[in-house]
Order: structure tokens, then sequence, then C-alpha cells
């Protein structure tokens, strides 16, 4: 039976096959430009939205908010709603999340079961702070303390990352006795004054005292260390500029090393698997503990293991968390060894929210929804699938300079040329606008801006990490190369 062929479709036949006439009439070489890509069904319908306009909040914002505040895109979205993957804007337009609120809702938008817990937990008592006794606190201490190597096994909650950093960092430098922490350059540790002060970007960094005691040791990132050789090579050398650091800039003893197993803000940069092994022995021989940052990387993200510095076999004296931890409530996690907890008890020391009774309720949702929705494995298999099609794109486009990660934390960086390695700034911001057409939200990183970094909710689908890479190739041929 003879095929029966759209209008639209003869159309566009016709159309592409002109181009490539005109292309190779003019000596061009051309690849045709990838077909706008259709975004996988879904069967939720968002609620109609009667609240204020766009333009309204916008005005009530630029009017009443801080100016330090920012937004994503030209146009600002208005997000109103969010189911599992996806997020919908006012109108009901549905947009394919890839950035998970900032790598934080792990389970996905509005779980049943985590929105369920907190309804619930709501409707009987929202705080009362730790003076008095709740079972989700030690329960949640519990069932973290079951997810940690041996020995870790002791918890205090806060509810921001950059409260989880302060700290942990407070800890080591009372147990040690040392004021000096070593970090890592490209790090990100959140925005308070001590955490400000341990990351190593300057973009993140404002022009205030910040804390003494802080050094900044080469990052392991094979695409744009100093050194040369191969990955685990350069992981060595960078390994050793922490001995040397602690040499020259310490009393040669030291409280603490902190480093993410992958950084986020950063541009999803991280080491060769020797890096954190051979890292961490440095520290210990001149006395310091060594700091996991997990709130990016942990409950499951990296898709191998639960926590991100697993991947690497080494075991961390003090673990910091946040993010997914409570899929979008305000909860925060330290933990460590007992001795090191200890070191606390020479003064009072309090957090009025910390270990909330509703934070702590979503807490507990969230591990029983990763393991029962096993989004570990999901974390794994879909995203060696996207992380293989990104790669693929790399053949299609000279835009791409590096495709790296781990699991559903993965980093693209768009340079305007692989031999320079000169980032791709404005061309970053010109993808992200394509792909916000297309329905496709994305995040940014790296010092320079450059790095797009996809990190979406753990329940993503195949089929969305196929329409995700379609979506990319086709916003990249939009942009075009240089």
């Amino acid at each position: 039976m003879r095929s029966i062929i759209s209008t639209e479709s003869w159309q566009s036949t016709v159309l592409t096959a002109w181009i490539r006439s005109v292309f190779e009439r003019n000596g061009i070489a051309s690849t045709p430009r990838p077909a706008l890509p259709t975004m996988p069904a879904c069967d939720h319908r968002p609620q109609r939205y009667a609240g204020p306009s766009r333009g309204e909040v916008l005005v009530l914002r630029q009017r009443y908010a801080h100016p330090a505040l920012f937004t994503f895109y030209r146009e600002p979205l208005l997000i109103v709603e969010g189911h599992r993957q996806y997020l919908f804007d006012e109108t009901g337009r549905r947009y394919l999340d890839l950035f998970a609120g900032i790598a934080t809702v792990a389970c996905g938008h509005s779980h049943p079961t985590v929105v369920a817990r907190i309804r619930e937990q709501a409707g009987m008592l929202q705080h009362t702070s730790t003076i008095y006794l709740h079972p989700n606190l030690p329960q949640l201490a519990q069932r973290l303390a079951a997810k940690m190597p041996p020995g870790l096994e002791v918890t205090y909650f806060v509810n921001s990352g950059s409260e989880a950093t302060d700290l942990a960092v407070t800890m080591a430098r009372l147990f040690t006795g040392s004021p000096d922490v070593i970090a890592l350059r490209n790090g990100y540790h959140g925005g308070s004054p001590t955490a400000m002060a341990l990351t190593g970007l300057s973009t993140w960094k404002f022009p205030t005292q910040q804390g003494a005691g802080i050094h900044h040791a080469v990052c392991p990132d094979p695409y744009r260390s100093p050194f040369t050789g191969t990955p685990e090579a350069i992981a060595t050398q960078s390994a050793k500029d922490i001995q040397e650091l602690i040499r020259h800039a310490t009393t040669g003893r030291i409280a603490a090393f902190i480093a993410e197993p992958v950084q986020g803000v950063g541009g999803v940069t991280h080491g060769a698997p020797n890096y954190l092994a051979e890292a961490y022995a440095v520290v210990r021989e001149h006395g310091g503990l060594c700091i996991a940052d997990e709130v990016q990387t942990g409950f499951e993200r990296t898709g191998a293991h639960f926590w991100g510095f697993q991947n690497y076999g080494v075991l961390p004296d003090i673990v910091t968390m946040a993010k997914g931890i409570g899929n979008g409530m305000p909860l925060a996690a330290v933990t460590t060894r007992r001795e090191i907890a200890d070191a606390l008890l020479g003064r009072l020391h309090f957090n009025t929210f910390g270990g909330n009774p509703l934070s702590t309720a979503a807490g507990l949702a969230v591990l029983d929804v990763i393991e029962g929705d096993q989004l570990q494995d999901n974390a794994r298999v879909v995203g060696a699938r996207l992380k293989s099609g990104l790669q693929g794109l790399m053949r299609r486009h000279t835009l791409i300079g590096d495709v790296r990660g781990l699991g559903l934390m993965l980093g693209v960086e768009l340079v305007r040329d692989r031999a320079t390695k000169e980032p791709a700034t404005a061309e970053t911001l010109e993808v992200l606008e394509h792909l916000r057409e297309i329905g496709v939200l994305a995040g940014k990183g790296g010092l320079a801006g450059n790095v797009l970094r996809i990190k979406p909710p753990l329940c993503i689908t195949a089929d969305d990490a196929d329409f995700a890479v379609e979506a990319l190739d086709y916003a990249l041929a939009r942009t075009g190369t240089p």
C-alpha cells in the first residue's frame, strides 16, 4: 500500500531538499538541522491558575523583594505547579525540569507520599523545637545512620547546606584544636560567612570579612587542571598540592578538609577515582578531619551509591547534607562520629528550627520514596543513558567541550574553541533560552557560567532523557558553533 504523506510532511521534505541544494550550489557542507523534538506524554492536568499574573508578580518582586534575587531567562518564568519531573507555568504549559530546584527535588515535584506526610504532620503539630521530645527527629537520625558506613551515626539537624557547613567546620575545629581548613578551588559550600570563605568561586564571594584560616587547594578536575597527564596523574598531583598548602600556609596541623565528591555550582567537576583517597590520606597525616559535602551528591543522585563519597571508596569523618533530604522542605543535617560530636558539648548550642517535626516528616517520607520507587537504580540507568546521549552530541556540535558527571548529576561544558577551551558564556545563555522555548529547563554553572547543569528529579524516565538530548541537539543547532 502506498504511504500517505501529510501536507505538512511534504512541505517540510521539499523545504529541506531546497535548503540542502542551496548549500551545495554554494559549496557549503550542511548538516540538516534536527527537527523540533516532542516532549513525552503526561496524563497530569494542572489546576487552573487564578492568582496574580506573571507581570504582576514580577512588579511585586522588583518592588519588595531584595534586588540580590535573580531569575533565569530574558522573560522570567512564573512556575505555579509541579508533577514529578515536570513543572507548569500559569498558562498550564508543561516543562521538563532538568534542574530540580537546583538538585533539590529528589523524589519528584509534589510526590503524593511526601505531600501526604507533610499534610498529616501539619495537622498534628508544626513546631515545638528540640527542647521537647518528638519521634520524627530520632527516627530520621536512625534512618540516616543506617545509610552510613559504621561509625557515622550521630546527626544534628539544621535548615540549610550553609548551616550544615558552619556546624561541620565548628566541630572539626573544636575536636582538633586547629583553626585551619582546606577547601578546593571551584568548590561551593554556601552563603554564610564561613561557607562563603570556603567557597572557591569569586563570583559567589563578597568583599567582607569571611573568617580566617581558610585555604584553597587545586581542583582535581582534569579538564581545566594546571597539571598535565592522565586524569589519575592529575588527581595525584592535586592531592600533593594539599600537602604543599599545609606545609606553607598552616602550622602543619589542620582542622579539616572539605570537598564535594562532585562539585555542583562549580560546573559538575570532579577528580579521577583515586583523588579523594589520596587527599584524605594527606589530610589525616596532618591531623585533619575529612568532611564530605553531600548537599548535591547525596540521596542517590550519583546512581551507583547512596552517597557521593562512596563512588571513591573513602570514609569521611563528617558528612553534610541538605537539598534532596527534604525534597524541597528546609532540612539539612550533619552526621559524624560520637567523639567528634562530643566536642560541641563545651558550650550551649541550639537551632530553633533544626529537626522541626514538619521537615523531619518530609525527610522520613523521602527515604521511603527513594527506597520504594527504586530511584537509585533509575538514577544509574537513566543517568547513563542521558550521559551517553550527551556525549554523542559532541560529535555533532563543537561547542561542547566536555561532558562529565555521575548518575543524574551531569555537566556539559560549552567552549568557543576546544583547543583553547575559551568559555562560551554568551552561547550558554542562548542555549538555555532555546531549551526553554522547547519546554526544557536546565541550569548553568562554572566560574564563567558556561556549563549546563543537568540534575533532574530522580524519577525522570528514559523517554525524558531521550527528549532532553534531542532538545539540546536542537538548541545547539539554533545557537550554532563559533
